[in-house]
């Protein structure tokens, strides 16, 4: 068990290398995925250094006496990030990451094949979702910072901040296999969309409710 105090403090840039380490160590529905990635950095250029560079007043840093060991990052305005994304951060991964052929694809590791597909396809946010729901997250952790708060503490500083730049509501995707993820997003207030959306998880921010205990 990790008994050493954690610190949550506010992304620096100095901190960008931790952030796409940690997302490697967690980019196999929360397990290493160093074995599963050609490149180490892939992961991390997807799901967290567009966040940390370009809405660094929404990412959040869990650290150590080992180092940093988590991090929460987010877009207010889920809509307007992909615009930017697409402007600005795409392009020049899609120069670095070919997409592959389908017979190409069927032979990578799926973790590199979701985070290839989703620099040349990425995910666009719904309209009646964007209006209920604007911002999304990405949280990951080592395991030495699981299971002692560390989770909730990050989601419940990035909401007071989400709170404070006016959102309305936060969502965010959970793959179909990890369970564990899905179960910890309920134990702190998220709720899951009807059917059609089984992996899609939401929270009102309108309220000023605390995280569930």
């Amino acid at each position: 068990m990790n008994s050493e105090p954690v610190r949550i403090r506010l992304y620096q840039p100095d901190d960008l290398d931790d952030l796409y380490r940690v997302c490697l160590l967690t980019a196999d529905n929360g397990g290493d995925a160093t074995s599963l990635f050609r490149d180490p950095k892939l992961p991390g250029h997807v799901y967290a250094g567009p966040y940390a560079i370009f809405e660094p007043s929404l990412a959040f840093v869990a650290e150590d006496t080992a180092g940093v060991g988590g991090y929460v990052v987010a877009a207010l305005d889920s809509q307007a990030f992909e615009q930017r994304l697409e402007r600005d951060w795409w392009p020049a991964l899609r120069a670095a990451y070919p997409e592959p052929s389908p017979g190409q694809a069927e032979n990578l590791p799926t973790p590199e094949r979701y985070a290839i597909g989703n620099i040349h396809h990425p995910r666009r946010t719904e309209d009646e979702l964007a209006r209920r729901f604007p911002s999304h997250l990405h949280i990951n952790l080592v395991p030495r910072l699981q299971g002692h708060g560390t989770g909730r503490g990050l989601i419940g500083t990035l909401i007071a901040h989400l709170r404070d730049q006016g959102s309305a509501g936060l969502h965010l995707l959970v793959g179909r296999r990890n369970q564990r993820a899905a179960g910890f997003y309920r134990h702190v207030g998220f709720a899951e969309l009807p059917a059609g959306h089984p992996n899609l998880f939401v929270m009102n921010l309108a309220g000023h409710a605390d995280l569930p205990e």
